[in-house]
């Protein structure tokens, strides 16, 4: 792979996770603050308030299953060993 389409590579790579940390931490701002108002008023799931286990708990799955996709289908392998060969003398 030449030096510009790795360039190309990386940083579409780069843009894939911080669009995807920026919309974990908007998911985690919102389901946390927005569901954490008053305590006597909480709400529970699974003996969690509803602000924690939205938040902390289906935001972990949620962003690591995300990640995992995006890894897994749009993040190419690069050979980072190719450049080294290429410079070495026999």
């Amino acid at each position: 792979m030449k030096d510009s389409a790795i360039q190309k590579n990386v940083k579409k790579e780069t843009l894939i996770v911080l669009g995807l940390y920026l919309l974990f931490f908007a998911w985690w701002y919102v389901t946390a603050y927005g569901f954490g108002d008053d305590p006597s008023e909480y709400g529970y799931v699974f003996g969690f308030p509803e602000w924690f286990f939205y938040s902390c708990i289906v935001g972990y799955v949620g962003i690591s299953s995300l990640l995992w996709v995006c890894v897994r289908y749009f993040f190419t392998e690069i050979d980072l060993e190719e450049g080294e060969e290429a410079g070495k003398d026999d």
